[in-house]
């Protein structure tokens, strides 16, 4: 075409090693320099025989230059993958026909990009856009992604929220049948999926404390703190014949008058069939009842007054109602939690901030377990994503910190879970504080920008050679902007989120500014009726839920004067009132 530019090699292959090349940059090309911008992240082909090479530049220099006025500078490639010749040219990772010395490199076209990044079939998801050539749309494999697992990494203010906003409503419309289970440490994004999540906290959840496995439920009398090993003996004796007292209860009508021997039913601590609460304390009460030295009854006494606390904490109602009632509840439990049917609603998100510090790992804990069972003893009828914010918390890299069997959860949906249909999707900040095992386990990286060396490390091993020289960019991300690698992208890519509608973008439940507004009516009335909300999380009284507003306090905001005042002297244990240390929301 008259007045057309010819565009000529961006220069030739000049070393080969491996899965990597060394090229050297042509003077004489025909394309300005500005054009052609072969910078570090581009893409290139390179013509090898009937195929096409897809490589990409990770370093550019002019140093250590051939002895020759050819070249103006070299260009390290990783080799990535070929585009196959055919009536539909077709690309596939890897590389069968390595390039020779001499072989003609150029900048990857717009139409050879498409190839590569074409959707193959019905079950992608269009996430944004490429970085180097923004009308081509990057999609992911949603099969590839789910069943092997994937894993969101970023610091705080990247848009890594929106990110998992935006991945979670896609795979909604792709796979309208599959279940999503969200932990939202936050309470962020309970607005974000609108009619198709049903959004659980304390004052709507339903988890008996009999589904706690032992490690579980020591956790919670205990406040998060080690068992104290005699009170824990006396607790793994009594435990198993409560459930059996329980079962002899539900049977008394076949049975008659006659009870069998507690110990010859066969349940275990860890067995997931109710008991009461008063059967408990009724089989400690009767053996330290027995005992004559008075200072063994302490131990009985002090494991007694720990169970009736929580039990009477109204923080705990959510395990705790109907404690003396009874009643096999567990099949109405996993239905509402994980969506069986789903009625319109195949997601969950479980916000954690309401629950109390110390219980929050124990909940998690028996979440996990559930699912991972649930898929295990249905041999994974009903696939589910499980995504886990803020992972670092419940599954961390020291094994001195957090707590055992939350870490054991993860890493059993982590390592078994996609043999079930349970997959995993975890979204942390520190990456390098996550268990390596399990992030090796997510084999889709979804990287934004992370500034900490240790996170960047860790990326490093736990991507393909390939890949890693990809990592260099990952400091100087901008926001929004991803390095995508594994088997749920056609290549290791760089692209940027597309625009999520409003209505989905994460926010906290309650909007902090940093000036306050002067219309506010920051008056006693408005300190009395947060004071009232604040008690009421801690009393037996209804409180209004933060996210209502104030519309629920009485007219009458209890005056400072009638606050009874909380006296050392009364021997309260600080960290029972851990609710106080959290920020009003």
């Amino acid at each position: 075409m008259p007045g057309s530019i010819v565009v000529t090699s961006l220069g030739r292959v000049i070393s080969v090693r491996g899965s990597s090349a060394r090229v050297g940059m042509l003077a004489a090309s025909q394309m300005p320099m500005s054009e052609i911008r072969a910078t570090v992240g581009r893409f290139v082909s390179i013509r090898s025989g009937a195929s096409t090479i897809v490589a990409m530049i990770t370093e550019v220099s002019c140093e250590d230059l051939p002895v020759t006025d050819t070249y103006v500078a070299t260009a390290g490639v990783d080799l990535l993958g070929e585009i196959l010749p055919g009536d539909r040219p077709k690309f596939q990772r890897g590389v069968t026909n390595y390039p020779t010395i001499g072989d003609p490199v150029a900048l990857i076209s717009a139409e050879e990009l498409r190839t590569i990044y074409a959707p193959t079939g019905a079950d992608q998801i269009n996430v944004g856009t490429l970085q180097q050539d923004r009308s081509v749309t990057a999609y992911v494999d949603v099969e590839e992604m789910l069943s092997k697992h994937f894993a969101v990494l970023g610091s705080t203010g990247v848009g890594k929220s929106t990110g998992v906003s935006l991945l979670l409503n896609e795979i909604l419309l792709a796979r309208p049948n599959l279940r999503v289970f969200l932990l939202d440490v936050h309470n962020e994004y309970g607005r974000c999926f609108g009619s198709r999540a049903m959004v659980l906290n304390p004052r709507n959840l339903k988890l008996p404390f009999w589904l706690f496995n032992f490690e579980e439920i020591v956790d919670v009398l205990f406040g998060g703190r080690p068992g104290v090993p005699e009170e824990l003996d006396v607790l793994a004796e009594v435990i198993p014949q409560a459930k059996a007292i329980y079962t002899q209860y539900q049977n008394s009508d076949r049975l008659g008058l006659k009870r069998a021997d507690p110990k010859a039913v066969g349940y275990t601590v860890d067995t997931p069939v109710p008991y009461r609460l008063v059967d408990l304390i009724s089989l400690i009460d009767e053996r330290m009842g027995k005992l004559e030295n008075r200072s063994s009854r302490i131990i009985y006494h002090k494991l007694i007054s720990r169970i009736e606390t929580v039990r009477n904490d109204p923080r705990y109602g959510f395990m705790f109602d109907n404690a003396n009632v009874g009643g096999d509840t567990m099949a109405e439990v996993i239905s509402h939690l994980f969506r069986l049917p789903a009625n319109s609603k195949p997601m969950t998100v479980m916000q954690l901030a309401g629950f109390p510090a110390e219980v929050v790992d124990s909940v998690v804990s028996v979440v996990c377990r559930m699912a991972f069972d649930f898929g295990l003893w249905s041999d994974g009828v009903s696939p589910m994503l499980f995504v886990c914010e803020e992972a670092h918390r419940y599954a961390s890299a020291d094994r001195n910190i957090g707590f055992g069997p939350t870490r054991k959860a993860i890493s059993r949906i982590a390592k078994e879970g996609r043999k079930y249909g349970v997959y995993l999707g975890l979204i942390t900040q520190r990456p390098a504080e996550l268990d390596a095992t399990i992030i090796s386990q997510c084999n889709t990286l979804f990287s934004m920008r992370l500034a900490n060396e240790r996170d960047q490390a860790l990326m490093r091993s736990a991507v393909s050679d390939a890949a890693a020289n990809l990592l260099s960019f990952v400091p100087s991300l901008g926001s929004r902007e991803v390095l995508a690698f594994g088997e749920g992208v056609a290549l290791p890519t760089r692209l940027r989120f597309k625009e999520v509608p409003a209505h989905q973008l994460p926010r906290s439940e309650a909007t902090i500014a940093t000036v306050p507004s002067v219309s506010a009516g920051h008056d006693l009335h408005f300190v009395g009726a947060v004071l009232e909300r604040w008690r009421g999380a801690t009393s037996n009284r209804d409180a209004a839920p933060p996210e209502s507003g104030f519309e629920r306090v009485p007219p009458r905001a209890p005056s400072l004067m009638e606050a009874p005042m909380l006296q050392p002297s009364q021997g309260l244990d600080p960290d029972r009132f851990s609710l106080l240390k959290k920020p009003l929301r």
